[in-house]
C-alpha cells in the first residue's frame, strides 16, 4: 500500500559600580509604560508608590544560598572574567556585568514569581526587582558562579565550553521545600566566554522566555523563565554567519531549574582525568536529585545511568508528541535531570516532516526532528564513556545492556503518547500501524502536525463519518489523501470498539493532550519584531495564550494562532546566533 519505514524512523531510535538607570515597567493591563525617575521621591507618595515600597522591603528578605555548591566542590583558584582554560573545579566565581540602561522589564511569569519564588507579582514593579534580575545588583546570599563543562557539538568533542554568558546566582528553597537554581542568561562575560561577548539579544531572549513557559504548560519537562529584561545596550551579531553584522539590543532572562548539570558536566571531568571530582559531582547529583538511589549502593552510578537513559527517552518522546525540535542537541545541552534546557534555534514543526530542521546552521540536518531519538542515543553513549572511569568491568557491561534498552523505552513511550493523541484506550494489535498510517498521510499531504491532531479531537464521530470538515483546514488537507477513507474507516472502527467510551469523553481526553496553540516560529518572530521597537504586547499575549494551550481562546483565535500559518512563515530562518 505504501512504505511506512520513514514514518517509523520517527518512533525508533531514530559588585560592580552601577550607574543610575531609567526604569520602565510594562503593565499587562495597560499597554502604556510608567517611567520612574530619581526625582519621583520628591513628590508626595502615591498609593502605588507606597505599595511598591512595601513590596520592595519584602524583596529585601528574599535570599539565595550558594553554600551547598561551594562546600561540595573546589572553586577555580583564578579570579576574573577573562577567558582561560580551567582545571580541577566545577565552578568559577564570576560577577555579572550589568546591562547598560535604560532597562525595561519586558515580561514576567506570574506562575514562577508566585508559585516558585513565593513573591507577590506586584514586587516585579519595584526598582530592586529590576536591578536583581538584570544583574545590576546581587541577591542577598549570592556568590555568582559560572559552570565549567564540555561537550560534543554536532558529533565532535569541542573541549571546554561552560557558561559563556550565564551566571548562577544561588539556590532558593521555597515554601514547598523545593530547591531551585537561579541563573541569569545574557549577564556578561565569564572565563568560559571564548570569543563571545557574554550577552544575549532581544531576539533570542524573547524566544527563550516564551518557550520555557510554553513547554511547561504543554507538560514537557523544562527549565523555567521568571523574567525578561531588555536594554538599549548595543550588541553586535552576525545572525546567519554570512558576514552581515548588525547591531541588536542586549537582554537578560532570569531562568530556573532544579539543576543545570548536564552530560557535558561529567564529560569534561572524565576527559581531563579528574576522576575524584567526577565522583564528587556524581555523588552530589545523586544525593540532591535522585533520593531513590541509596548513597551506599555499590551500583549507584549504574542505577543513575539507567534512570537517565529512561528519562531521556521519555523526554524526547514528549518533544515528538508536540512536534518540538530542539535544534542543537549537543551533549552540553542535555540535562542530567532530563529536562529541556538551553533554548536556541528550536522550532515547532508545522507541516508534518520527519526531516524538519529548525536550525539553519545545521546544514546536514543532524538535529532534524526525526533524528532526535538517534541523537539521544548518541548522547547517552557519550555519557557512558564519561562514566567508564567509575564503573567496574561488570558495571560497564550492565550499562551497555541498559543502553540497548533505550530504543524499546523510547518506542513504547512514543506509542503510548500517540495513542493518547488519537484517543485510543486499551491495546490493539494494529494500533501502531494506525498511527504510522496517519503520519505517512500527513507527510504526503503536508498536513499541519498540531492542528491535525487537534481537529481530530474537536470533530465528533459523526463529523468524521460525514467528512464534515468545515472550518477544519488541517483535516481538510489530510482528507485529500487517496487513502484517507481507508484510514478513517480503520480509526472509526477502533474507536467504536471502546466499550462505554462516549464520544464526548473521547473528544475531551484528546483535547487534553493535543494543544490548539504552540509557539510557532512565525508567532515568535512577530513578537520579536514588535519587541525590538519596544512593543511587548504580543510577548504578553503569547505568554498568556500559551499558558493554557489546550483551551480555545478568543484572543488567540483573533490573532490567527490556530489558523493556517501565513505564507511568509515558510521563509523564516533561525540560527544558533543569539
Amino acid at each position: 500500500m505504501f512504505n511506512i519505514h520513514s514514518v517509523l524512523v520517527y518512533f525508533l531510535v531514530a559588585s560592580s559600580n552601577v550607574k543610575p538607570v531609567i526604569l520602565e515597567f510594562c503593565q499587562s493591563a495597560d499597554r502604556g509604560c510608567h517611567t520612574y525617575h530619581d526625582s519621583a521621591s520628591s513628590h508626595t507618595p502615591t498609593t502605588l508608590q507606597l505599595t511598591l515600597t512595601n513590596y520592595s522591603h519584602a524583596l529585601d528578605h528574599f535570599s539565595v544560598s550558594c553554600m551547598k555548591l561551594l562546600e561540595a566542590f573546589p572553586v577555580d583558584q583564578v579570579d576574573g572574567n577573562f577567558v582561560r582554560a580551567v582545571r580541577n573545579c566545577v565552578f568559577s566565581k564570576s560577577i555579572p556585568t550589568p546591562l547598560k540602561g535604560p532597562l525595561r522589564l519586558a515580561a514576567v511569569s506570574k506562575d514562577v514569581i508566585e508559585g516558585i519564588l513565593d513573591l507577590d507579582a506586584a514586587v516585579t514593579q519595584s526598582e530592586d526587582f529590576l536591578l536583581y534580575v538584570s544583574g545590576a545588583r546581587l541577591m542577598p546570599g549570592s556568590v555568582p558562579l559560572a559552570h565549567r563543562y564540555g561537550g560534543h557539538q554536532f558529533g565532535y568533542w569541542a573541549g571546554q565550553l561552560g557558561d559563556g554568558r550565564a551566571h548562577f546566582l544561588g539556590q532558593y528553597t521555597n515554601r514547598k521545600g523545593e530547591i531551585w537554581d537561579l541563573q541569569l542568561k545574557g549577564s556578561g562575560k565569564t572565563p568560559y566566554s571564548r570569543s563571545g561577548d557574554g550577552r544575549a539579544v532581544i531576539r533570542s531572549s524573547v524566544r527563550e522566555f516564551l518557550c520555557s513557559e510554553a513547554m511547561h504548560s504543554l507538560g514537557v519537562p523544562t527549565s523555567r523563565a521568571a523574567s525578561l529584561v531588555v536594554s538599549k545596550e548595543p550588541v553586535l551579531r552576525d545572525q546567519f554567519y554570512n558576514g552581515n553584522v548588525k547591531t541588536e539590543r542586549g537582554a537578560v532572562v532570569l531562568r530556573l531549574a532544579k539543576s543545570w548539570f548536564r552530560i557535558g558536566s561529567l564529560e569534561i571531568l572524565s576527559r581531563t582525568g579528574e576522576i575524584d571530582l567526577l565522583r564528587k559531582l556524581l555523588n552530589f547529583v545523586i544525593e540532591e536529585h535522585f533520593p531513590s538511589i541509596s548513597s551506599d549502593d555499590p551500583d549507584k552510578y549504574l542505577v543513575l545511568y539507567a534512570t537517565i537513559v529512561n528519562e531521556t527517552a521519555h523526554l524526547i518522546a514528549s518533544w515528538m508528541s508536540v512536534g518540538f525540535a530542539h535544534g542543537v542537541c549537543n551533549t552540553d545541552n542535555f540535562s542530567l535531570l532530563s529536562i529541556t534546557i538551553d533554548y536556541g534555534p528550536f522550532g515547532f514543526m508545522e507541516s508534518y516532516d520527519p526531516n524538519f530542521v529548525p536550525n539553519t546552521s545545521d546544514d546536514e540536518g543532524r538535529y532534524s526532528i526525526g533524528a532526535q531519538a538517534n541523537v539521544g542515543l548518541f548522547n547517552l553513549e557519550k555519557l557512558l564513556e564519561a562514566l567508564s572511569p567509575v564503573f567496574t568491568p561488570k558495571q560497564q557491561q550492565g550499562a551497555q545492556h541498559i543502553l540497548k534498552g533505550y530504543a524499546d523505552i523510547y518506542q513504547m513511550r512514543c506509542h503510548q503518547m500517540f495513542k493518547a493523541k488519537l484517543g485510543l484506550l486499551g491495546e490493539e494489535e494494529d494500533d501502531g500501524y494506525l498511527i504510522a498510517f496517519l503520519l505517512k498521510m500527513m507527510e504526503d499531504t503536508q498536513s499541519d502536525f498540531t492542528m491535525t491532531f487537534r481537529q481530530l479531537s474537536e470533530a465528533s464521530a459523526q463529523q468524521l463519518r460525514d467528512r464534515d470538515f468545515t472550518q477544519m483546514w488541517a483535516l481538510d488537507d489530510l482528507s485529500s489523501h487517496k487513502l484517507f477513507s481507508r484510514w478513517l474507516s480503520m480509526y472509526l472502527l477502533r474507536l467504536g470498539s471502546q466499550e462505554n467510551d462516549r464520544d464526548v469523553d473521547r473528544q475531551q481526553r484528546m483535547k487534553n493532550v493535543n494543544p490548539r496553540y504552540v509557539l510557532r516560529n512565525w508567532m515568535a518572530e512577530s513578537a520579536v519584531r514588535k519587541a525590538e521597537v519596544d512593543d511587548f504586547s504580543e510577548v504578553e499575549l503569547l505568554h498568556r495564550v500559551l499558558s493554557v494551550p489546550f483551551v480555545t481562546q478568543e484572543t488567540a483565535e483573533e490573532a490567527g494562532y490556530a489558523a493556517r500559518p501565513p505564507s511568509w512563515a515558510k521563509r523564516l530562518k533561525v540560527s544558533c546566533s543569539s
